[in-house]
């Protein structure tokens, strides 16, 4: 009886310790989270790419527990804002960062 509540501990304890490495944090992200994100990026791509007003290809593209961050240069800040629009539009995003620069201005070493 004794060694069978021991496996029955062993076996619990390892179930707890399973279910908290897949468990996410302030910055790290759970399996689950990774997966979503992952998706969240690649539809927030897709739509760029597609999009026939955007002629930028340097826009990049990160994901944080659906916090979209937007990098790169685009052509004006027209383009700026509809990348950002475009991000904000996809399903699973929570907020958008912008870390975009508009190239031939002032902040741009593209003058």
């Amino acid at each position: 009886m004794q060694s069978i509540k021991k496996l029955l501990s062993l076996f619990a304890l390892s179930a707890v310790l399973a279910l908290t490495a897949c468990a996410g944090s302030p910055t790290k992200e759970s399996a689950g989270e990774f997966v979503d994100d992952s998706a969240i990026t690649t539809k927030v791509k897709a739509s760029i790419f597609d999009d026939p007003y955007l002629k930028s290809l340097d826009i990049n593209v990160v994901t944080f527990k659906g916090e979209v961050q937007l990098s790169g240069f685009v052509g004006s800040i027209a383009e700026n804002n509809r990348a950002v629009a475009i991000a904000k539009g996809v399903n699973g995003v929570t907020s958008v960062k912008n870390d975009m620069k508009v190239k031939g201005s002032v902040n741009s070493p593209y003058k």
